[in-house]
């Protein structure tokens, strides 16, 4: 559970981060993490239309880069963007400068206002950093779809399990995602809209 919905003492670490939404409201917001990739972002667009649903893509520099027409995709169907590094850096492996060097030179490609760090992990200096330059957006539920550990019915059972008013929901929208991802995300969207909630954006 520390991982899929983190605890009140790990939210505290990040203090003026957004990890859930209103409570009292029935909505959940979807984020994906790490494209863009033109094997699945296309393909989770294409969900997404089919749904009327609009989310939060933070995506990694380099691939916004690498894959343009999949950046143009997500930004002309009216999704977000969000800043998740240039390459996908660990915060407690880099120096400040460094590593808001990094999350600069991908702003440079996507021009956004928010920021997730890659692992869930900032150093409290990047953290003081970041906060001033954007909205740092955590999460309130973890899908975990990304794990060679689990299986899509695992991952849906996560969705199922967590889910809450105001949930900031995080998949991926990469190839280590993709297997878990084919199957839970369509059921998750599924389970959701017959529990009553409603789809937002950030």
């Amino acid at each position: 559970m520390f991982i899929e919905q983190p605890p009140q003492f790990f939210r505290a670490l990040y203090p003026c981060a957004l990890w859930r939404m209103d409570p009292n409201e029935k909505a959940v917001y979807l984020t994906f993490d790490d494209g863009p990739i033109p094997e699945v972002t296309p393909w989770v667009l294409e969900l997404l239309d089919k749904h009327d649903i609009k989310a939060t893509f933070f995506m990694v520099g380099d691939n916004v880069r690498k894959h343009p027409e999949e950046y143009n995709m997500v930004v002309e169907r009216g999704h977000r963007i969000g800043n998740h590094t240039f390459n996908h850096i660990r915060g407690f492996e880099f120096l400040t400068k460094n590593y808001m060097a990094n999350a600069d030179k991908a702003n440079e490609v996507m021009q956004t206002d928010l920021f997730r760090p890659p692992h869930g992990h900032m150093r409290w200096m990047q953290y003081l950093a970041l906060k001033r330059r954007y909205k740092i957006v955590m999460w309130d539920l973890v899908t975990r779809d990304y794990s060679k550990k689990l299986r899509g019915p695992q991952v849906l059972a996560n969705v199922m399990r967590y889910a809450r008013n105001g949930s900031i929901i995080t998949f991926h929208d990469s190839l280590k995602s993709w297997n878990n991802i084919q199957y839970a995300l369509p059921r998750s969207i599924e389970f959701l809209k017959e529990e009553g909630y409603e789809f937002k954006l950030l």
